[in-house]
């Protein structure tokens, strides 16, 4: 079984028409802000989006800082997804380089 990769917000800005965005971060922090297009994944909602969703679906995993994105993308890893990454730096480092683009 393969692990999951790593991509940085640069890249994802680049190609974010080509990958499913699921933010696990705490439904507050979600709704103050989230990366345009992203699902908010939760304990609640992630059988039935595991359920419902093609596993060759790219899969980027977005959290506060990139640290629990990378063991919520192992599991996804885990239940069958085959191109699931970890945002490096997560929706903060997202939220920053947004600032310096502008």
């Amino acid at each position: 079984m393969s692990d999951f990769g790593f991509i940085n917000s640069d890249e994802l800005e680049s190609a974010l028409d080509k990958y499913m965005v699921l933010d696990i971060r705490d439904r507050h922090s979600f709704d103050s802000g989230h990366i345009n297009g992203a699902m908010h994944l939760s304990p609640e909602n992630i059988s039935n989006f595991i359920d419902e969703n093609d596993f060759d679906t790219p899969i980027v995993v977005c959290c506060y800082h990139g640290n629990s994105s990378k063991s919520a993308a192992q599991f996804l890893v885990e239940k069958g997804f085959k191109d699931v990454c970890s945002l490096d730096g997560g929706y903060e480092g997202w939220k920053e380089n947004q600032k310096n683009i502008l």
